[in-house]
């Protein structure tokens, strides 16, 4: 098992306050290569926060004393770049109004108890290569006959121009910096102004419409069921 990430040079921490899910957790992405810390309460992992530096953190919303959200909230308030660290939600309760206000207060992800632990760890890698790769993401990606500047926000099929309204470039923007890794569409509907994602889903209909030979069956704008969207330029 070994994650197309660098693995052995990522520090995890998982923090989850039933005994036997930290432990399985712990072992499993230890088997995968990660360096894992874990911590039953949120006290405890902030004093980890504290004095150790992590590449992501796996949090439990619901738990004893100070919960996952305030956890988050704490953690992004931190300044430079410990307030930065990625954080994977972890919840039984899966309603959409959860996960928006996980989302909201700064979490990367959001995972729904009971989940297959291959799918925490590819959310897990998605989540690290988009860190990893937004600074390099410049330039422009191609799919098909299309061609998308990421520094001017511009589409053109060959020579010509494609007309995007404002918030169609901003959400491939957006897909565009996290190429061939899925966006969750909540996180997506930040930068909208209907948090639920209605918009997100209005808009990659009208840009399918501009860039798949057949929008109903995309090749380049992907759903990804469970999650949101996937932009797999050439």
């Amino acid at each position: 098992m070994n994650p197309s990430t660098d693995a052995t040079a990522r520090h995890l921490l998982v923090v989850d306050d039933d005994d036997r899910i930290r432990g399985l957790l712990k072992e499993y992405l230890a088997r995968a290569g990660f360096r894992v810390t874990a911590a039953a309460e949120a006290a405890t992992a902030r004093r980890l926060m504290e004095t150790l530096d992590f590449d992501l953190v796996v949090l439990d919303v619901m738990m004893p004393g100070e919960d996952g959200f305030s956890l988050t909230k704490a953690l992004r308030a931190r300044p430079g770049a410990a307030g930065k660290t990625p954080v994977l939600l972890l919840t039984a309760r899966g309603t959409a109004s959860d996960r928006i206000e996980g989302l909201s207060l700064g979490a990367d992800d959001y995972l729904s108890k009971p989940f297959e632990p291959k799918e925490l760890l590819l959310r897990i890698e998605a989540i690290l290569r988009r860190a990893g790769e937004r600074p390099q993401a410049q330039g422009k990606l191609t799919f098909g006959s299309f061609a998308f500047d990421l520094e001017r926000g511009e589409l053109t099929k060959g020579t010509a121009l494609i007309r995007l309204t404002e918030a169609e470039a901003q959400l491939l923007k957006r897909l565009a910096i996290n190429a061939h890794a899925p966006v969750d569409r909540l996180e997506l509907a930040r930068d909208t102004a209907d948090a639920s994602g209605r918009a997100v889903d209005v808009q990659v209909t009208r840009l399918r419409r501009k860039i798949e030979d057949d929008p109903k069956v995309p090749r380049y704008l992907q759903t990804v069921r469970g999650v949101g969207y996937l932009l797999a330029p050439d």
